[in-house]
């Protein structure tokens, strides 16, 4: 089966009723648990971004509690697993402010790890790539924000 493109798609869905587009956005939730994630923060926390990022950095924080310290491939491993779940959240808002505010709680996370663990190259490739995310973000945000961020990136710095 070829997929089709999304203009063509947009077509297509314009000529549906609300209540056919509705049966539509119900059958694509059954099928992925990251449709109805999306669906979700669609519906429910694109209105309250704030609350949604806090809620985001709540889990981060029970994310980084529950990582299994015992060596560093398994903190490692958790690491990347915490930060594909927040790539796929920041993907889900796509505003900017949101990504960067993420992404900075992220590398603060980080710099809580034990020394042992901080030392490894890995572990540092991946703070130094995300803080530079951070600041490709934070470039693209409104001079104000830019400056409150600024600020906060000022302690990142040194890993």
């Amino acid at each position: 089966m070829k997929t089709a493109t999304v203009s063509v798609l947009k077509k297509e869905l314009q000529l549906y009723s609300q209540d056919e587009l509705i049966e539509i956005c119900l059958k694509l939730s059954k099928f992925k648990k990251e449709n109805k994630e999306l669906l979700t923060y669609i519906l429910f926390e694109a209105n309250d971004e704030d609350a949604y990022i806090q809620s985001i950095k709540e889990e981060t924080n029970e994310a980084f509690s529950q990582l299994n310290s015992t060596s560093v491939y398994y903190v490692k491993k958790g690491i990347r697993k915490i930060l594909r779940l927040l790539k796929k959240y920041i993907r889900y808002s796509k505003k900017k402010e949101t990504e960067a505010e993420i992404l900075l709680h992220f590398c603060a996370q980080l710099q809580t790890l034990k020394s042992s663990h901080k030392n490894n190259p890995q572990i540092v490739n991946i703070y130094q790539r995300q803080l530079a995310m951070a600041k490709k973000a934070i470039a693209l945000l409104h001079e104000d924000l830019q400056y409150d961020f600024h600020d906060i990136l000022e302690n990142f710095e040194s890993f």
